[in-house]
């Protein structure tokens, strides 16, 4: 039996959640390995709605343990209060079930005030943030500066650690014209908290290789996509941590030979939330039939997501990317009213065809969508679990996803509820 790494394939808002906690069902861990609270996954469990953010989809499965990463930057507070909210569902998560890793970077209420002057400014590029504090937490991180979980541990240490992060972000606060952070502040702040978030803070690594050598299986999963790692999305409109499949080695502390099966998540239409480049985005009737159809408002912030037309161009270059196996294709059914399909297969560029995207930004903004257009058919595919409940058309899409993206569909999600999915290839099994 393999582990598996599950992966967004595009922007973002694929339907992760509901895909890992699906198959948390065969996994005995399941690990979160980069970004922070700005994650939003969706689980509906017989009729019931669970909104996670930093927590693993699998913690609301009994049984189940759950591992935030080292890759992950926690807020101690948001975290705490996911916790308190999911236990008034019924959801017990105890240190016995969560383990933290020790080496996690924390987000601090000054990475999220810096996060919001820096958006809400008029004079600076606005990214479309979360302004939740990850990017300024992740600089901290690289910069060597930041307050890591374990050093919670010992509060004596602390008044020196804090000095030197306040150091660089008072220093910054006085370039804005903003009152400067206290230090004994944040040192009660962090004293405060800390009792509440040690007792599930311990060496993720560690409790991953002794799961390993017991033959457990791992489920590894990802935060936003692949168009917006640091490195390989649509920079500068991206996120502020790698989220290809090679990091959920780096973000856990496993081998990379541990990753096994990388699963993709793949809308049959392509959803963006932000700033940015968006080829296939359909300003128009289309893309709000799109957005209310598939109930595109964000699960962290409740804003509106852009909609557009599937791009296999960018879905291909995410396989290779991303380090692909299969991919799940999700939300078909959103697709059940339309009469024609539109499928962007190339594009042009100031009269150049091109089959990848180009990674400077103002060739990204110029792209012109080359379409093939299918036939829709208009008949429902929502609840549909085996390929014989799917009509022709329908299984002609996605066919023709497959051939274009270089990657065959593993799985096949037709609504948001838990069994609602066609498995074809069992991810664990390699």
């Amino acid at each position: 039996m393999a582990n598996v790494a599950v992966i967004g394939a595009q922007w973002g808002d694929e339907g992760k959640g509901k895909i890992v906690d699906w198959l948390s069902a065969r996994a005995d861990v399941v690990v979160r390995f980069q970004g922070g609270h700005n994650a939003g996954h969706t689980l509906v469990i017989d009729g019931v709605t669970y909104k996670l953010s930093l927590l693993p989809s699998g913690v609301v499965r009994p049984g189940k343990l759950a591992v935030i990463g080292n890759g992950v930057v926690v807020d101690p507070w948001a975290l705490l209060a996911e916790i308190e909210r999911l236990r008034g569902q019924g959801v017990s998560v105890t240190p016995d079930n969560l383990v933290v890793a020790e080496n996690a970077a924390l987000i601090l209420p000054l990475h999220r005030e810096l996060d919001e002057t820096r958006e809400s400014s008029n004079s600076l590029q606005a990214l479309g943030t979360t302004k939740r504090g990850i990017g300024p937490a992740y600089e901290d991180k690289v910069g060597r500066r930041a307050i890591r979980a374990i050093d919670l541990k010992d509060p004596a240490s602390l008044p020196g650690k804090i000095a030197r992060l306040l150091a660089h972000h008072n220093a910054l606060r006085r370039g804005m014209g903003a009152d400067e952070i206290c230090e004994k502040e944040t040192l009660k702040a962090l004293t405060e908290v800390a009792p509440k978030l040690m007792p599930f803070v311990r060496s993720a690594w560690r409790t991953l290789d002794a799961a390993r050598r017991d033959g457990r299986r791992i489920l590894f999963e990802g935060a936003q996509a692949v168009l917006l790692d640091v490195d390989h999305g649509t920079y500068p409109y991206v996120t502020s941590s790698n989220t290809v499949a090679g990091q959920a080695a780096a973000g856990s502390g496993v081998g990379p030979k541990q990753i096994g099966y990388v699963l993709g998540i793949v809308k049959a239409y392509t959803t963006r939330v932000g700033e940015g480049p968006f080829p296939t985005e359909q300003k128009n009737a289309i893309g709000e039939k799109l957005g209310m159809r598939g109930a595109e408002f964000g699960t962290v912030t409740g804003r509106k997501r852009r909609c557009g037309w599937f791009d296999a161009v960018l879905v291909k270059q995410t396989v290779v990317t991303g380090g692909i196996d299969g991919i799940v294709l999700t939300k078909l059914d959103i697709l059940d009213a339309f009469e024609n399909i539109h499928v962007c297969t190339g594009y042009e560029l100031d009269g150049r065809t091109l089959d990848h995207l180009p990674a400077d930004a103002n060739e990204q903004a110029r792209l012109k969508p080359v379409y093939e257009i299918m036939e829709g058919w208009n008949c429902s595919t929502r609840g549909a679990r085996s390929w014989a409940d799917l009509p022709a058309q329908a299984v002609k899409y996605v066919r023709r996803v497959e051939e274009l993206i270089g990657a065959p569909v593993a799985l096949l999600s037709t609504s948001p509820e838990r069994d609602d999915t066609i498995m074809v290839r069992d991810p664990f099994l390699g």
